[in-house]
């Protein structure tokens, strides 16, 4: 008789369990479960995080810029400055969205409405699969506003319009949405409070839409910075050769002011989302400007109070030759047999010991940080900052962003790691380039 009721004992005990089990938190099977790999982007170098201090490395302390600790997360970054080859892969990427946009209207081939397989698209897109007959008459006829008017044209041929490159795309502000005044009421069902749109005017929160800041920013460079640059100087092969001649294809593109590096970026997290997707692949890349501190942390490459990137105090290497691309002396741009008269290759230097290139020299680099003559006593120690999204209407003072590196038309006081300069945010420079990071989601070191 016991048998039954021991049976019955168990079979509870089993039911009990099974209901408990239900009740506790699992791992939730959304997704294929296998281990995380982050992939090593193309052309870009780890930055493992760390700590260092931020500050000028010369006796001479500014007070203006003291020195601060502090502490870095991992990212990746471009090993060189963005080439002219690389930015005009953006121009032309914007030149044929335009084009197909305006050959969607007369030719729907240009217009997809579903996938290969019939699925439709919840919105239509444009068909990058099919090239563009650039001389096809009808698709000139049809693209005509593209082009340059008879009338502005001078000794050539039919071409496109560069004032009609511009790229539209959006981000959202994080710094508004976080904002208590501007949080949702779950009381009301509503959210409260405005944002300040891009152009300074005040917007009542209706949804999140809000947040979502679209902008519009014209992509050519201004080849014209060599001739404004400098007075009573010679530089008119520059403006007519250097963006799009094959001969300076792997030179750091110039004349591109703040917001364009900004938009190069979007582009190019917009691009490579979306190749990753045809491939079925989730990982996402977030490329931007790097904030000033990262910058002059991986300038650093791992050391410690040294004043140039490549890990000492000294501007020469043991056989007497110049390090970077820089003004050695008064006037004498070519006192390095090496160098160039103004830019040069990217990479013709050797690295640091984070395998970064030119971090000195060659040409000075955008940031994403706003230039404030005290922003390191107000930042943070842990992964500082300091921005500012300047209006039209705002002072030149407060548009202002970082630029560090220093270049070729610089002496060697603006290639050291602590030295900070700026540029106004809607200049353009003969002198100015960028690269890019992205945040990395691995700790681990990579290389």
């Amino acid at each position: 008789m016991k048998k039954p009721v021991t049976i019955l004992v168990l079979a509870s005990l089993i039911a009990f369990i099974s209901c408990q089990r239900n009740e506790l938190l699992q791992y939730v099977d959304d997704k294929p479960l296998k281990p995380f790999y982050e992939p090593s982007p193309f052309g870009m170098s780890y930055i493992n995080r760390g700590s260092f201090v931020i500050g000028p490395d010369d006796e001479i302390q500014d007070e203006a810029t003291p020195l601060k600790r502090v502490s870095i997360e991992s990212f990746w970054m471009d090993d060189t400055e963005i080439t002219n080859n690389e930015y005009r892969q953006f121009v032309y990427w914007v030149r044929d969205s335009i084009a197909r946009t305006i050959l969607s209207e007369s030719f729907p081939e240009f217009m997809l409405t579903e996938d290969g397989r019939g699925n439709p698209y919840d919105q239509p897109r444009l068909n990058w699969e099919d090239p563009i007959e650039w001389h096809n008459p009808d698709f000139q006829s049809a693209l005509e506003e593209l082009y340059l008017p008879a009338d502005d044209r001078v000794f050539f041929p039919k071409s496109i319009d560069s004032r009609k490159l511009i790229f539209d795309y959006h981000w959202i502000d994080y710094q508004q949405a976080a904002k208590r005044s501007n949080s949702y009421n779950f009381e009301t069902q509503s959210y409260q409070g405005t944002v300040t749109g891009l152009r300074g005017e005040e917007i009542p929160i209706k949804d999140r839409s809000a947040f979502i800041m679209r902008e519009s920013t014209p992509v050519y460079p201004d080849t014209l910075c060599w001739v404004r640059d400098y007075t009573y100087s010679y530089n008119d092969p520059k403006t007519e050769k250097y963006f799009w001649h094959v001969a300076f294809d792997d030179y750091p593109v110039v004349g591109v002011t703040w917001k364009q590096a900004v938009a190069f970026c979007h582009w190019r997290t917009k691009l490579y989302n979306e190749y990753q997707l045809r491939l079925g692949e989730v990982d996402v890349h977030n490329y931007r400007l790097p904030t000033e501190a990262e910058w002059e942390y991986a300038a650093r490459g791992g050391e410690e109070r040294t004043l140039y990137p490549w890990g000492n105090y000294y501007i020469r290497n043991q056989m007497g030759c110049f390090i970077a691309n820089f003004k050695p002396n008064r006037g004498n741009y070519v006192a390095d047999s090496r160098s160039a008269t103004t830019t040069m290759k990217v990479g013709s230097y050797d690295p640091n010991n984070k395998k970064l290139y030119d971090m000195a020299g060659n040409v000075a680099e955008w940031t994403s940080t706003a230039f404030y003559e005290s922003a390191y006593e107000l930042m943070s120690d842990f992964n500082p900052t300091f921005e500012y999204n300047a209006f039209p209407q705002d002072p030149p003072t407060m548009k202002r962003k970082v630029i560090r590196g220093g270049s070729w038309k610089d002496i060697a006081y603006f290639l050291r790691n602590g030295t900070r300069s700026f540029e106004y945010q809607d200049s353009a420079k003969s002198y100015i380039g960028f690269r890019c990071v992205k945040t990395s989601f691995a700790d681990e070191f990579k290389q």
